[in-house]
């Protein structure tokens, strides 16, 4: 009996997974629960489990991007082990199908395959990092043999078995969550023989590929064909090649990074015939020659960075975006800063940052001004009776946005805390998918860059976000005498169509007097 194994449902907003990498090959045979592939969303990687025992039949191929609930493979039910020597070629003649198995006959075992396991319910896929073994080495149970990256953050993936590890998914590659991402062939003790073994099914696998219609000689053109992995990447702009100059031997014409080490340079083009001296100076007074370096790379963008992008796209194109400003004269806070930062930290053991200031004037206001903290959904409006307040990071996977859960409860001290926490977790490319979702109101900083005023963009499905800007020592009025003062700009962009002009201005009006004068935070005027 053959059981469909269809894309699980990941997410309320994930519609669509690509297959990042098959850990199990088309004809294998595999074992109730295990992995078999991985598959990657705008969010995260998700492991695909086998949903039964039997022979695995691949429907959609690595790279493909299917929708949720679309077939990906179906297990053959009443499929042996036997059956595994002849599945990789569909359409193998008899005679090929009645051979023994090769595979199984060194002694090893079964292969272990591996899949994308699942990250966060709104996560589909994941891409390949980086790879931490090598195809062919030998891994102990629970070594980390790779990183996966979705758009929200990075996670290890742990061998699930000790022996030798084969490669399915290559670095770079998306992948749907449950997909296989690599198989590992057990023999604790026999790392050479794994290794020969590896090799092995490596040479078979190149003679099947190449005894079909490859995209590239068929014409055929895929997203892959002439892309460089990432490794080959390196090696072609170390060599100052361009991938055009070398022909991909991977799956759909990839270039892999055996192809890159082989390629040699074309050699110059020998010129017909020598110019004139005259054709050279006119030639040199039409266009003059180039100095200096001219270097150019190409990088693949990353889930985070193509989510962020298609979100940024969304909420221009779907929002009725508008940003008021005013400006805080800072000198009250840091007048505080300055008399009690010691004894705060003796007491607190954290420092006393501007952030949490922020952080409780906003959460004072937004709850005298609750549209501020309310989002659309569809017809209705949704209004929190609580502040979720969003912190914008800079890590180094790019801005992430971790959330501060009812901050309108805790103390200056509890929200910096809080902030610390975050903020080194998402350095650390450790922030779960959890701490990044739900939030009701986003603050960015800008001023740690020197930024003077800028216009924020909405962090969708929210309605509004606040930035902060440098402090900058300017001439201000104060009462009738001119005074040089720290002065920050404050920019807040909101949606028009669930917030009001007066509801922002006066939002942002709030936030001024509550940090210029710190002492209503205490009093709660």
């Amino acid at each position: 009996m053959s059981l469909e194994v269809k894309v699980p449902a990941v997410g309320e907003s994930i519609t669509e997974v690509t297959i990042a990498q098959w850990l199990k090959k088309d004809g294998e045979r595999v074992e109730m629960d295990e992995v078999i592939a991985e598959l990657e969303s705008d969010k995260a990687t998700f492991e695909l489990p086998a949903e039964a025992a039997g022979i695995l039949h691949i429907v959609a191929q690595e790279g493909d991007t299917i929708e949720v609930g679309a077939v990906i493979c179906r297990i053959d039910q009443d499929g042996e082990a036997a059956a595994i020597p002849a599945a990789p070629a569909a359409k193998a003649s008899q005679p090929a199908a009645s051979q023994p198995a090769a595979a199984p006959a060194s002694g090893a075992g079964e292969a272990v395959e591996m899949k994308v396991p699942t990250v966060g319910e709104s996560i589909t896929e994941v891409t390949i990092a980086n790879w931490l073994k090598k195809d062919g080495d030998h891994v102990e149970m629970d070594e980390v043999i790779a990183e996966l990256e979705s758009d929200k953050a990075t996670f290890e993936l742990p061998a699930e078995a000790a022996g030798t590890l084969q490669i399915v998914a290559q670095q770079g590659d998306t992948i749907e969550i449950g997909a296989t991402i690599c198989r590992i062939t057990p023999g604790g003790g026999a790392p050479q023989a794994n290794a020969q073994a590896a090799a092995k099914q490596a040479a078979s696998d190149r003679q099947v590929a190449a005894a079909q219609p490859a995209a590239a000689t068929s014409g055929a053109q895929t997203y892959a064909s002439g892309t460089p992995s990432p490794a080959a990447g390196k090696i072609l702009a170390e060599k100052g090649m361009s991938p055009a100059d070398v022909q991909g031997s991977g799956r759909d014409g990839r270039i892999t990074k055996e192809d890159a080490q082989h390629a040699q340079a074309r050699p110059a083009a020998q010129p017909a015939a020598a110019p004139s001296p005259k054709q050279e100076a006119t030639a040199q007074a039409e266009a003059p020659a180039a100095t200096g370096d001219r270097n150019q790379r190409r990088e693949k963008m990353s889930s985070l960075r193509k989510t962020v992008a298609r979100r940024l796209v969304q909420v221009k194109n779907e929002t009725a975006m508008l940003t008021t400003f005013n400006e805080v004269d800072m000198k009250p806070i840091m007048d505080i800063r300055a008399k009690y930062k010691d004894k705060f930290k003796e007491k607190h053991e954290v420092g006393l940052g501007f952030m949490s200031f922020f952080t409780k004037a906003c959460t004072v206001a937004l709850q005298e001004w609750p549209a501020v903290n309310a989002q659309i959904d569809g017809n209705d409006m949704i209004f929190n009776d609580f502040c979720d307040v969003s912190i914008a990071v800079s890590s180094p996977k790019g801005l992430v946005v971790p959330v501060i859960r009812n901050a309108e409860q805790l103390t200056l001290d509890g929200i910096e805390k809080e902030v610390i926490r975050l903020a080194k977790k998402a350095r650390d490319g450790k922030l779960s998918i959890e701490e990044m979702t739900g939030g009701t109101f986003t603050i960015t900083n800008g001023g740690v860059f020197g930024s003077m005023m800028s216009t924020p963009i909405i962090n969708a499905p929210q309605s509004a976000i606040l930035g902060m800007h440098n402090i900058v020592q300017r001439p201000v009025a104060i009462n009738g005498q001119v005074e040089i003062r720290p002065m920050m700009y404050l920019a807040l962009s909101y949606d028009h169509r669930i917030i009001d002009g007066r509801e922002s201005v006066s939002f942002l009006v709030r936030v001024k007097e509550l940090l210029e004068d710190p002492m209503r935070l205490l009093l709660g005027v």
